[in-house]
């Protein structure tokens, strides 16, 4: 009988057991990998007020109850000039969802050719970033007369991208504007409000929020109309003079915003709101 030779350091003859090189690897980069979380963790600071989630929305979470078709939306590259964009674009910042949108008009002219919208889009992204130094347009969407929606703001149409268009109210909202001036007298196509009911409903939808409902917003600064740290209750739909000083979006889409509201919470399949 063949006697087992005996190796230093073991029992009974017997070999350690051997650890896969794969596992050995893994071992290896855990300081690497702590390190990286470390600093994703960091990251997250730049926008105290919410966390950045990685994920795509709903990737983790059941579908919600209540939602609407995504409409098309037209990205940045129809009306964005990439030379013209400002050097050193920090990437952009992120929500955990959207509880409420504002809407606001751009206060630029209104007998336009609906073809003419990239290139008015195209201007108030030039006077935001250039005159105003913003890092990007401040909306994170546009519709024009005709109900053309457009992608503002970089980021990804179907993310919580915090924009920068209602002061105070920028995080866990999302801004529309209406390519126009719609002051008390003004018509307001039907087009226009249709196209912002219809992505009011899909943007709110994403996180089960009725556009009929109110939204639990902390204002970020005292320059809106509540101090900063102020907890309130907001339109789910509002307009842009419900969180900061200014007759935006103008007497007349003010008007249509119940309107607005109504159409989005049947385009998420919701009960009518009984009339009184």
């Amino acid at each position: 009988m063949r006697v087992p030779r005996r190796t230093p350091g073991t029992r009974g003859g017997r070999r350690p057991a051997r650890v896969p090189g794969a596992l050995l690897v893994l071992l290896g980069c855990l300081p690497g990998l702590t390190a990286v979380l470390a600093l994703a963790l960091c990251a997250r600071g730049v926008e105290s007020a919410a966390p950045v989630r990685l994920a795509r929305p709903g990737a983790d979470r059941a579908a919600p109850a209540h939602h609407a078709a995504r409409p098309r939306i037209l990205s940045r590259s129809v009306w964005l000039d990439q030379a013209a964009a400002p050097p050193g674009q920090p990437p952009p910042r992120y929500d955990d969802k959207v509880v409420a949108v504002f809407v606001h008009h751009t206060d630029s002219p209104n007998r336009y050719d609906c073809a003419d919208a990239p290139r008015i889009i195209r201007a108030l992204y030039a006077g935001q970033t250039g005159g105003r130094s913003w890092d990007d347009i401040g909306y994170n969407f546009l519709v024009d007369r005709c109900g053309t929606i457009y992608e503002g703001r970089a980021g990804g149409v179907d993310r919580p991208v915090t924009g920068a268009h209602t002061q105070g109210f920028n995080h866990r909202t999302a801004g529309i504007a209406a390519l126009g001036t719609f002051t008390a007298g003004v018509p307001v196509p039907r087009a226009m409000t249709d196209a912002i009911a219809a992505l009011a409903a899909w943007k709110l939808g994403l996180a089960d929020v009725d556009p009929r409902a109110g939204a639990h917003l902390v204002s970020s600064n005292g320059h809106s109309r509540f101090k900063a740290g102020t907890a309130t209750t907001l339109p789910a739909v509002a307009g842009h003079n419900e969180g900061f000083m200014t007759s935006c979006p103008g007497a007349a889409l003010t008007a249509r915003l119940p309107e607005i509201r109504q159409t989005a919470a049947r385009l998420q399949g919701r009960t009518p709101t009984a009339r009184p």
